[in-house]
């Protein structure tokens, strides 16, 4: 293996989640008065923390989301996820992988830490991650596309920056992982390849992961 730590992305690497918060984050904004569609939502905030949808709102239209906006759409996502919410497929032999061999790996979302463990505990993926390796945008004053949050993984996690490596699905993922000095693979399984020119490498499925840690 290459790298000294793997860290992944959460939402559209490991759960198939990307698809359910989309449909609701564009079907609550619509419902408050600033019409949104799916393709509109994964372009502007999919792999964002939630304090940049309110920025997004504010700046173009001038008006504020309620106080209560992210409780509300995470109890949304919640109980959706409960019905709805698998694994991506092939994470985890990926996983599996990794942890027969030894080599340390963590997740660092923007999503919350409840929203971390929901998806997981529904997935079955909790077996896989204690509390020690799961870091979110909950722990560092800038979400994505800043470097924080990886950064803070590593140190967390004990390993320098240039011996991370970084999968993610979003634009914005990737350009923190850069930013963060880290080698970055784009996840295109929803993203255009396009959209995901800065990364390292590009894979279409988690098949393809393993062959390029190695």
């Amino acid at each position: 293996m290459r790298y000294d730590l793997v860290i992944f992305d959460n939402d559209g690497v490991l759960v198939d989640s990307e698809p359910i918060s989309n449909r609701l984050l564009a079907a609550y904004l619509t419902e408050l008065g600033h019409p949104t569609s799916y393709e509109d939502s994964l372009r502007d905030y999919m792999g964002a923390a939630m304090h940049r949808v309110h920025d997004l709102v504010e700046e173009r239209t001038g008006e504020r989301l309620p106080v209560d906006f992210d409780d509300v759409f995470h109890a949304r996502v919640f109980a959706a996820f409960e019905r709805e919410l698998t694994a991506v497929d092939g994470a985890v032999d990926v996983l599996e992988k990794l942890a027969a061999d030894g080599v340390p790996y963590c997740v660092a979302s923007s999503g919350s830490h409840a929203r971390i463990r929901v998806g997981h505990r529904t997935t079955g993926l909790d077996r896989w991650f204690d509390e020690g390796r799961l870091f979110s945008s909950e722990d560092v004053g800038r979400g994505k596309p800043a470097p924080d949050l990886f950064l803070y993984a590593a140190e967390r996690m004990g390993v320098a920056a240039e011996r991370c490596v970084v999968v993610e699905d979003s634009p914005l993922g990737v350009q923190a992982a850069r930013a963060a000095g880290m080698d970055v693979y784009g996840y295109t399984a929803m993203t255009p390849a396009a959209r995901l020119a800065g990364a390292t490498g590009l894979f279409g499925g988690m098949g393809e992961l393993l062959e390029l840690l190695v």
